[in-house]
Formats: C-alpha cells, structure tokens, sequence
C-alpha cells in the first residue's frame, strides 16, 4: 500500500468514524436525554440515553473524578497518539490492519472528545433478545469493537496460513 493511499485511509475511516460518532450523540442528546426508552426492531435495538463517567460498559465509573480525568483522558490520548503515529510510520502494515487501527483511533477519537467536552461518554445504544442484553454503548465503541475483530481475523487467518505453509 503506498503512503499516500494509507493516509487516505487513514483519514477517511477517522473522519467517518468521529463524523458519524458526534452526529449520533448529538441526536441521542436532543431527542433521548429526557425521553423514556425507545424500543426497535421488535425490541431486539433499544435507544436509552445515558451519561457514562466510565469506560466500556461503564467500567471505573466509581474511580474519582481525578483518576478518570488521568486514565480516560490522559491516558488513553497518549495511547492514540501513539497508535496513530504507529499506523503512519510503520511500513509493514496491511489494508486490513491499517483499517483495523484507524476504525480504533477513531472510536477512541470520538469518546476522548465527549470525556473532554463532558467528563462523561454519551452511550444510547442497547441490542438484545429478551433479558440477554448487551450495556449501552455508542458508535465510537462500535468502531473500536469492529477493529479489534478486524485484528482478530487477521490474526486467525495468518495463524492458519503459516499452519498450512508448516504441513506442506
């Protein structure tokens, strides 16, 4: 992949991801925050508006407001710095990781901003059948969930590729 196609990649999958992110947290703000839950699809997707102090799941939300402020914050922006300037400069990656790691920079990009403008992350989003039901998230968190599977696959299949290659 040449440089400037990896930056075109880059740039289109964080600008998607942050740009659908703040679009869907400012409609769940302007139409969920006051409002009781909405069921779709049967019940199988429920819209239900919550601020969220913690991380995934609302992990940490009990920590106090300084210790958030260093580890959600702080720390994870360092850590997205890094993986950008990781998946810019590094040479050896492929189309599906490039993507992998900028649908996560842009998930991580999209609750960074919401922890800095909020101190909290808007979550909306429930999907479920019956009682087995997942914790609210958000697209930011269905971007990063998305890449690190992304990361999974490839794995898997580099895995068996060099089983395959050992056989013969």
């Amino acid at each position: 992949m040449t440089a400037v196609k990896k930056r075109f990649l880059i740039l289109t999958l964080l600008l998607a991801t942050v740009g659908l992110d703040r679009i869907t947290k400012v409609i769940a703000r302007d139409r969920l925050e006051s409002a009781p839950p909405i069921s779709l699809f049967g019940g199988i997707v429920r819209l239900d508006y919550v601020e969220n102090p913690g991380a995934f799941l609302g992990l940490g939300s009990g920590l106090s407001e300084t210790t958030r402020f260093w580890i959600f914050s702080v720390l994870v922006g360092g850590f997205l710095v890094g993986l950008f300037l990781y998946v810019l400069i590094y040479r050896r990656l492929s189309v599906i990781e490039v993507a992998a790691f900028s649908l996560i920079l842009g998930g991580g990009l999209g609750n960074l901003i919401d922890r800095v403008l909020y101190d909290y992350v808007i979550d909306f989003l429930v999907v479920g059948i019956g009682r087995l039901r997942t914790g609210v998230f958000n697209v930011a968190d269905l971007a990063i969930t998305a890449g690190v599977g992304l990361l999974f696959l490839r794995q898997v299949r580099s895995a068996r590729r060099q089983e395959l290659q050992s056989r013969s």
